[in-house]
């Protein structure tokens, strides 16, 4: 069973960067594909990006392309989201998930989530 927590959340300036972890127990870690979600208030839970358990690949959406970058560290069992040039909009809660593909059906585990609040 995989259980992941969040971290690095916070409030940045706009046009700042932060990094969010993951970091996950579970002796096939390396199986799944992780993926990042976010959710503002009022809105549905929307895909951000996934990197694959097994070739690596990465896929993001296209919101957010150019500016975040998504790795995973199987050693340390750790998933991250390096985000840049921040903006407002980015202003959502970001959940953590572990299963295949990339929408949320397809999620078997999922962390409790961190706030990311980027000010104008």
């Amino acid at each position: 069973q995989v259980q992941l927590v969040e971290s690095g959340g916070g409030l940045v300036q706009a046009g700042g960067s932060l990094r969010l972890s993951c970091a996950a127990s579970g002796r096939t870690f390396s199986t799944y594909t992780m993926d990042w979600f976010r959710q503002a208030p009022g809105k549905e839970r929307d895909f951000v990006a996934a990197i694959s358990g097994s070739v690596g690949s990465t896929y993001y959406a296209d919101s957010v392309k150019g500016r975040f970058t998504i790795s995973r560290d199987n050693a340390k069992n750790t998933v991250y989201l390096q985000m840049n040039s921040l903006k407002p909009e980015d202003t959502a809660i970001y959940y953590c998930a572990a299963g295949w593909g990339q929408t949320v059906r397809g999620m078997i585990f999922w962390g409790q989530g961190t706030q990311v609040t980027v000010s104008s």
